[in-house]
């Protein structure tokens, strides 16, 4: 067996009315166990977003679990693949949303912006008439963007609405006529950020369907408007065109994707620190991150995986599922 198509992950979201969400916990947490599958899965009254990893049949199996809900019938997912366990645990957790932006009264089901194919989007970001915002958070937005992109400086994504209050562009009524295009990495974030602006009145907004990992998978390098790698929230870090692994790692400290010339600041210490965390930890914190890292080197030298003892805070939030 090819060894890089050893676990395949299956990234998946929809937004859909499961009032029962709480009594889909358990069973969705034991077949995934049953079939050797990990990763995080998050239900709401709004729906289900995450992502799993594991054998072939494994994540084949939770799938067909998922369609055998009427309601999920229709749900689809985006596999790749990697040589590695992206994963340690599975979780099935029960959440307010799915992906939190605390909007009351916003319904992705009822009103969200139109599709745009990958194919088609190289054209929506020539035109000069349309804003095109990356709704993703900073750190992600760091390592890669579409070429022309607005980069909103979001530490997590529940700073949209604010930042869209200070755009003096985007109010008004004659505002309401611009064209808005946004974009994040699996769709997830868009569903909302598009609805978001629906409910204040814009006419013309879009979305990249699939987002950036849809557009890296199906445009090619040379025809690409995409600058950069993409950040994914798993053991990847971060992938390129085609989906190939990227060039990061991540700090296990802040969980800030570094780059190899990020590696050579005299602030990064592998598994303890780097430039952008090295002064918010405590020296007993920075002592129990070099004790984990020498853990996880003798398992590797075992050839064992570590799961690891509990980390530090992350200095930034994700606010969202391993999907998006």
């Amino acid at each position: 067996m090819d060894s890089a198509r050893t676990y395949l992950t299956a990234a998946l979201y929809k937004f859909v009315a499961l009032p029962d969400f709480a009594e889909l916990q358990a069973p969705l947490q034991a077949c995934c166990e049953a079939n050797d599958v990990k990763g995080t899965l998050l239900l709401a009254h709004e729906g289900i977003n995450g992502t799993i990893a594991g054998p072939e049949a494994g994540i084949h199996a939770v799938l067909a679990f998922l369609h055998a809900d009427p309601r999920l019938a229709d749900l689809q997912h985006k596999a790749s693949w990697s040589p590695k366990p992206p994963f340690t645990r599975m979780k099935v957790r029960l959440k307010k949303e799915i992906v939190t932006l605390r909007v009351p009264g916003l319904d992705p089901t009822k009103t969200v912006g139109q599709y745009v194919k990958p194919q088609d989007w190289n054209a929506l970001l020539a035109d000069p008439d349309v804003v095109v915002i990356d709704t993703r958070n900073d750190y992600e937005v760091a390592i890669g963007t579409f070429k022309g992109a607005i980069d909103p400086k979001l530490k997590n994504f529940v700073q949209l609405p604010a930042w869209l209050d200070g755009q003096e562009a985007l109010q008004g009524d004659a505002a309401k006529k611009t064209k808005v295009a946004m974009f994040c990495t699996g769709g997830i974030r868009c569903e909302k950020s598009t609805a978001l602006m629906k409910m204040r009145g814009f006419d013309e907004v879009y979305h990249l369907e699939g987002g950036i990992l849809k557009y890296l998978e199906e445009i090619p390098a040379e025809q690409s408007m995409w600058e950069g790698d993409c950040f994914v929230f798993d053991e990847r870090v971060s992938v390129g065109h085609g989906l190939g692994l990227g060039h990061h790692a991540l700090c296990r400290s802040c969980r800030w994707p570094l780059s190899e010339q990020d590696k050579l600041s005299p602030h990064y210490v592998l598994g303890v620190s780097c430039e952008h965390c090295h002064d918010q930890r405590t020296p007993e914190q920075k002592q129990q991150m070099a004790e984990r890292q020498r853990q996880v080197e003798l398992a590797e030298a075992r050839g064992e995986l570590h799961v690891g003892a509990k980390m530090p805070e992350h200095s930034h939030d994700h606010n969202h599922s391993k999907a998006d």
